[in-house]
């Protein structure tokens, strides 16, 4: 099958570029999916092009503010969209819920450790947030870490702190500004850094953005010699997984200027998802936890004339039912959370941080 497949999609085009972030980082996750590719289809060629997206370039203003859906994505896209790209390599936790029209993740990849990671400034190697002298200052860009270490450590403060990975460790490191910074342990490890992780938080402390830790893959919807070929690639507990935080999230209309944090876990057939919002200081918290079953035989799976997509996922060879019931959890939970009140902490949230 797989000799196939690749004489199909390498029949189809001589060259598959790849669109790729600039950054070391970005490479770094594209050029492993681009050597998964080229195991499973070895008569294929491949060529990376990089190039550098609004949020790379707007670095003075925390992620928040900017006010732009697809910051890390939208020239990705544009390039995908004029041929210029065959398919595009993210982190998951990048891309939103809802994709433009022509376009569908055609893989979710393994996902590595989701946790968040505390790097801290050299002077404070082999102690954790707790042991920090109060009124110690941590940098990080994002609303959700900030809102739940807020509430777990009021006597430290939080500061935004933009720029790629380098740059961020740089600032750490040489600057006494910080006494540390919260990274995805994700980033740090496929960088090779992880002898920088002081502390990896548990979801008790805190819990992680929708989709960290997998690389997602998105392609033109109707291409289908490069969306088949892509699946090969799709891991099915990280696409339910990952199906069900983004239903949650596009429910809740939540995104980077709110904080909103999930956990799931698939433990014998049964998928846990747990979601949280908060206030922008943490005081308030809704949080709760649901789950439901993925024991589903493989009948039924997605095809590539299906043309159907769960939250802006294309899942080929995944049960149809599982991914439904995947769907279904994230938005169920996303209600019960809004019957409780959530609406009400994400908009005055959303005001807050608006005004800041």
């Amino acid at each position: 099958m797989e000799n196939c497949e690749t004489q199909a999609c390498s029949g189809q085009k001589d060259v598959i570029r790849v669109g790729t972030r600039k950054s070391q980082l970005a490479r770094i996750q594209t050029d492993s999916v681009v050597e998964m590719l080229s195991k499973r289809f070895p008569a294929a060629r491949f060529e990376i092009v990089a190039m550098a997206t609004t949020g790379d370039k707007i670095l003075d203003t925390a992620l928040s503010k900017i006010g732009e859906k697809s910051l890390f994505t939208k020239e990705l896209e544009n390039a995908l969209e004029r041929n210029e790209v065959d398919l595009v390599v993210h982190s998951l936790k990048d891309l939103p819920t809802s994709l433009p029209p022509g376009f569908t993740i055609g893989a979710v990849c393994k996902r590595e450790n989701p946790y968040d990671a505390v790097v801290f400034h050299p002077k404070y190697q082999g102690i954790s947030l707790d042991m920090l002298p109060e009124k110690s200052i941590i940098g990080t860009s994002s609303l959700r870490r900030a809102a739940q270490l807020k509430k777990m450590f009021p006597q430290l403060e939080f500061k935004d702190i933009r720029g790629n990975l380098n740059t961020r460790l740089k600032k750490l490191d040489e600057q006494q500004d910080f006494s540390a910074i919260i990274l995805a342990t994700a980033g740090l490890s496929r960088m090779g850094w992880e002898n920088r992780i002081g502390q990896i938080l548990s979801p008790d402390i805190c819990m992680y953005a929708v989709g960290q830790g997998a690389l997602a893959v998105e392609v033109r919807a109707k291409d289908e010699d490069i969306l088949r070929m892509v699946s090969a690639l799709q891991d099915p507990q990280t696409v339910l997984r990952c199906i069900a935080e983004r239903a949650f999230m596009k429910r809740l209309e939540g995104g980077c200027s709110v904080p909103v944090a999930v956990h799931t876990v698939i433990d014998e057939s049964q998928l846990y998802l747990s979601g949280a919002v908060y206030s922008l200081d943490g005081s308030d918290c809704l949080k709760e936890t649901m789950q439901t079953c993925m024991l589903f035989t493989q009948e039924g799976v997605e095809g590539p004339n299906d043309d159907t997509q769960h939250v802006g996922i294309t899942a080929l060879g995944v049960p149809r039912n599982a991914l439904n019931a995947a769907e279904r959890l994230g938005t169920e939970l996303a209600d019960l959370l809004l019957s409780q009140g959530a609406r009400e902490i994400l908009v005055v949230a959303r005001q807050l941080n608006d005004s800041r």
